[in-house]
């Protein structure tokens, strides 16, 4: 382990994403990476399981995606990054992404924000 993350897992609420993360989700990662393009969406749009499929992703993080289970992403070693492109495809924004990641609605989440009406 990286001794700069050593400890880490004590801090509630923190999923570090390293070489070794990003080595066991690189499938994963460049299946949401590729949303970037329109083919890519597309295919996703009109059949998500053969999309998946055809990335190798497996069973489980099948399952994730089509949940939308944004936290059990994090969770996996998904790059929040390029998660966020896949969030755009789903159309869903940051602040309902956050919202969820958290197990509240998003208006429940916005007013918790110091301006809880910009969106």
């Amino acid at each position: 382990m990286n001794p700069q993350l050593e400890g880490i897992e004590a801090i509630t609420g923190t999923y570090a994403f390293d070489l070794r993360v990003s080595n066991r989700t690189l499938k994963l990662n460049r299946f949401f990476w590729h949303m970037i393009r329109a083919e890519h969406r597309e295919t996703f749009l009109n059949d998500p399981v053969a999309a998946m499929t055809a990335a190798g992703l497996t069973v489980d993080e099948q399952a994730m995606v089509q949940a939308q289970d944004w936290l059990g992403l994090v969770r996996h070693g998904v790059n929040f990054f390029v998660l966020e492109k896949f969030a755009r495809v789903v159309r869903k924004t940051n602040l309902e992404v956050y919202a969820l990641m958290r197990g509240e609605s998003l208006e429940a989440f916005m007013a918790t924000r110091r301006v809880p009406t910009m969106r």
